[in-house]
């Protein structure tokens, strides 16, 4: 069934992408058929362990195979010719906050001039996928000019769109090209889904801790933002249902997964009990789940147990393949999709078609799956070490996830953490104090510790002089 021809000029790879390729489009590999291992079929076809993976990373990233973690490579399911069907009945016809003290703690904890950036939200630039950013842009240069010279489609880039439409299969979520909107990045897709969910007066849950921007965001609109507090497992139920019984909100914007700034993830009691209460109580839920990809513990999303009922999820590829690329994505109900779509022309004509190309030839460059890992191993890597020596220091480590990229943490004998980050400043080290995430940007003690940005000694020499 799979056939290498010895006298061939073709690269032992090509080859077997390519017989693997006619198998499953002959049907001789049926969608779910498992493949032989990585190890049995460099043994039978006395091609080296390195030729297989190259292959089978290249069939992932033309969708005709899926990993399926600690269990070998399948034929995917949805890979048929390349065309997505979805159900004819599934698809739709178009049918007082003191602004001056935020604004002035975002410019005091900026990061110009900062020699140590341990409170920057990205990783280094030398962990972003240089390398397939780079042969992207190669192969975009050699493109026809006039492919890119139009306003290009008002959901984006269609092939981009059906590559995530199969990425969110592997993640347990489906999802129709049609049920994705693409995006100027993850802050984008939140802003969309601000002004459609939120009118002024509205009482909105958000995580307290949580994403400083999206707070701001929803101050402008005028919401009244109830904070539900993170805990180890998530978030708190009891905090959450009394919020929910005595405010009524109609929406929850929450980041599930590695979260920003505590690093923690909802354990799946809390997760089910979440969508039992947005189901009794009739509230959606904005997930972002940015960090996804940095996960490698392949956690169902809450999007992915409710199937995009209750849930707006929202994603983006700045974490894993360069900030500066500003692609991120909505996926919903469509008649959601159907409604936000004229929110995204309003504010902003199309996405860049260019970007969104950019992004989707790395993903189907086939190496893209083998940087994740690598970032995912790097993090793990830091998150060891720079607990470790915060915990030297005599700090409390909220929690301890060993990835993604934060870790939240305080000196129990100090109690407004923006003294702390001040004092750093002094020293060109950038630090995220806790108030910066409260949605009342209230002083807490707690620092978000960038894990990436923390291995450097003159970190610790100042949490040395400075704390008690």
């Amino acid at each position: 069934m799979i056939f290498l021809a010895p006298g061939s000029n073709a690269p032992l790879v090509s080859q077997l992408v390519a017989s693997i390729s006619l198998a499953i489009n002959q049907r001789q590999l049926r969608p779910g058929s498992k493949l032989p291992s990585i190890r049995k079929l460099s043994h039978s076809h006395k091609v080296s362990h390195f030729t297989v993976v190259e292959a089978y990373d290249r069939l992932v990233a033309l969708g005709l195979l899926k990993v399926v973690p600690n269990a070998g490579f399948y034929v995917r399911e949805l890979a048929v010719n390349g065309v997505y069907e979805m159900p004819a009945d599934t698809l739709m016809q178009p049918s007082e906050f003191d602004f001056d003290a935020y604004l002035l703690l975002q410019r005091v904890f900026q990061p110009m001039g900062m020699e140590v950036r341990s409170g920057v939200g990205m990783l280094p630039e030398q962990w972003t996928d240089n390398e397939g950013l780079r042969r992207s842009l190669r192969g975009l240069a050699r493109s026809v000019p006039s492919d890119y010279s139009g306003y290009g489609v008002a959901k984006g880039s269609a092939k981009l769109r059906a590559k995530l439409a199969e990425k969110l299969i592997d993640n347990q979520i489906t999802a129709h090209p049609e049920q994705i909107i693409l995006t100027s990045g993850a802050s984008h897709a939140l802003d969309l889904a601000v002004r459609y969910l939120v009118q002024r007066g509205d009482s909105v849950l958000v995580d307290e801790p949580g994403y400083h921007n999206l707070f701001l965001n929803l101050h402008l609109q005028g919401a009244m933002l109830l904070g539900v507090p993170r805990t180890r497992d998530g978030i708190d139920l009891v905090q959450l249902e009394h919020l929910i019984v005595q405010h009524r909100p109609k929406v929850f914007f929450t980041n599930t997964r590695l979260q920003c700034p505590t690093g923690t993830s909802l354990s799946l009691a809390v997760a089910h009990r979440l969508l039992q209460l947005a189901d009794k109580h009739d509230f959606l839920i904005v997930e972002n789940d940015i960090y996804a990809d940095l996960d490698p513990s392949g956690q169902q999303a809450l999007a992915g147990m409710d199937q995009l009922s209750r849930v707006i999820y929202i994603g983006s590829f700045s974490k894993t393949i360069a900030p500066a690329l500003r692609v991120g994505f909505i996926a919903a109900r469509q008649e959601l999709i159907h409604e936000l779509l004229p929110l995204k022309l309003v504010g902003g004509l199309t996405t860049s078609e260019i970007t969104e190309e950019l992004v989707l030839e790395v993903l189907l460059q086939g190496r893209h799956r083998k940087h994740v890992k690598q970032l995912q191993s790097q993090l793990a890597e830091a998150h060891d070490a720079v607990g470790q020596r915060l915990r030297e220091m005599g700090m409390e480590l909220f929690v301890e996830p060993g990835a993604g990229m934060f870790l939240w943490a305080r000196h129990p004998q100090i109690d407004d953490s923006t003294v702390l980050a001040t004092q750093a400043k002094e020293k060109k080290i950038l630090l995220a104090p806790g108030q910066l995430f409260m949605p009342n940007a209230s002083a807490v003690p707690w620092i978000r510790f960038n894990v990436a940005h923390s291995m450097d000694d003159r970190l610790y020499r100042f949490l040395g002089e400075i704390c008690p």
